[in-house]
């Protein structure tokens, strides 16, 4: 377990978040709960029929979770009414909003926009869109915040870049082709991201394969103009571009490419041009730097709704979940 993750886990100790985990038939799940629990940093809500639960789980210890079942929930009419009330303009009717709530998927996320429990974690066996959807349609995005984005926090061993080895990589999940408004969206909103699961300042780096005009071109312009909108959103935050990421994150390398950059080589938040890079790049740092990749994580949401790979283990999930428990506790009211 790096450093980063030893951290998250003792702050979502301190001050512990009830956290859905609605996947509760796949056993990956019940493992990650019965791990979570034994830590001791979360509380965690299954959704699911608890016979079935109970039969998956083994000799695995959950009994310290809550257990609910949709079908027979006594809430079961008052979360259908809510969400027939925030869908009924889209031509929903109640009957389709009482058959909404029976997926598990909706049913957590109107947990946590009830109050209920404070995130989500799902995606081990359900798509991005299909995990993404109802925090979409129930929760929506946060205050001043234009676009639900992904990252990853990369945890580099032996790394004197970044904050100690330490990055941010946005977007390596979601959006695929961002324009430069939506490219500068990132840029800030990874900026309070790092701050709040990192704590340290971040230091934004808007990537390209030109840096200050050494190429032009309109992929070049994008970044330039991103780089723009980003520095005028968020004044107070370190935020330069356009870099190659040599000049970006090697500061012997900024001094001859990019003197007059404020960063100084010592990015440790690397806003990517499109998707295609930005899954490249964490891709290639896990196996090529045997970094640890948390993510991909959501921002930008009301409330914190992550989504995981269908390729993920237990431990993978349990460290969403601290992940998630720390950005709840940086949701106001």
């Amino acid at each position: 377990m790096s450093l980063f993750l030893k951290r998250i886990t003792e702050r979502a100790r301190a001050d512990k978040k009830t956290i859905v985990l609605p996947e509760s038939t796949d056993i990956r799940t019940i493992k990650a709960t019965a791990m979570i629990l034994e830590q001791g940093f979360a509380n965690v809500v299954l959704v699911g029929e608890e016979d079935k639960i109970n039969t998956l789980k083994g000799d695995l210890d959950i009994s310290g979770a809550q257990i609910i079942n949709p079908l027979t929930s006594d809430k079961f009419e008052d979360y259908a009414n809510s969400f027939y009330e925030m869908r009924k303009s889209k031509g929903v009717t109640l009957e389709q909003a009482r058959e909404t709530m029976k997926n598990p998927l909706y049913w957590g996320v109107m947990m946590v926009k009830k109050g209920e429990a404070d995130g989500m974690v799902a995606g081990a066996i359900n798509s991005t869109a299909n995990t993404l959807r109802p925090a979409l349609q129930i929760l929506k995005t946060a205050p001043h915040v234009k676009l639900v984005s992904a990252f990853f926090i990369m945890c580099v061993p032996d790394c004197e870049f970044g904050q100690n080895g330490t990055f941010l990589y946005a977007d390596s999940g979601l959006v695929e082709n961002p324009n430069a408004e939506e490219l500068s969206e990132i840029a800030v909103c990874s900026a309070a991201t790092f701050e709040n699961l990192v704590e340290a300042q971040p230091k934004v780096a808007m990537l390209s394969y030109s840096s200050y005009g050494s190429a032009k071109s309109e992929l070049v312009d994008k970044v330039i103009e991103a780089t723009k909108l980003a520095k005028a959103k968020a004044p107070d935050v370190l935020i330069d571009g356009e870099l190659q990421v040599d000049a970006a994150i090697v500061p012997e390398i900024a001094k001859s490419k990019a003197a007059a950059s404020p960063l100084k080589g010592e990015a440790n938040v690397l806003v990517f041009p499109d998707l295609n890079v930005g899954n490249i790049a964490y891709k290639l740092t896990q196996r090529l730097a045997k970094a640890e990749a948390y993510g991909p994580i959501t921002q930008g949401i009301a409330k914190p709704v992550n989504d995981l790979s269908r390729g993920c283990s237990a431990e993978d999930i349990v460290g969403v979940v601290a992940i998630t428990a720390v950005q709840a506790q940086g949701i106001k009211g």
